[in-house]
């Protein structure tokens, strides 16, 4: 089963373009992947840049006829904003959230742990219409 650990530092909505976390926190983070890759577990991860370097694209209208607006970062209705992600293969749910609370994560920081979707979790009339 494939996981995807959605990291969402607290405060990072407001981080300035650029930001960069501290050589503590990149020496502790980059022990705990070394872990995660040692385990067998780790298919992929990213840092993000802080939301003041993106955009959005909203749609409205729907269907075929559906527009789209751009705005540039920082947003100020953000609320909780991602700061990276880590795709793992386990066995369980149990065995990610397990993996999530080794995190060397600050204060205040939340790491959403959700399975992704595969082809096998549709009914078999819409997996065909579903291949890329």
């Amino acid at each position: 089963m494939r996981f995807m650990m959605l990291m969402i530092p607290k405060g990072y909505e407001d981080a300035p373009a650029g930001a960069l976390p501290d050589a503590e926190a990149v020496a502790s983070m980059t022990r705990y992947n070394r872990a995660l890759k040692e385990a067998g577990v780790l298919l992929a991860l990213d840092g993000l840049h802080p939301p003041a370097m993106g955009a959005r694209v909203r749609f409205s209208g729907g269907g075929q006829g559906a527009r789209s607006t751009v705005v540039d970062g920082p947003f100020g209705d953000a609320g909780e904003v991602l700061g990276g992600y880590w795709m793992l293969q386990v066995k369980s749910k149990a065995e990610a959230v397990e993996w999530a609370r080794r995190c060397p994560a600050g204060p205040g920081n939340v790491i959403e742990v959700r399975q992704v979707l595969e082809l096998s979790d549709f009914p078999a009339e819409l997996q065909g219409a579903l291949r890329v």
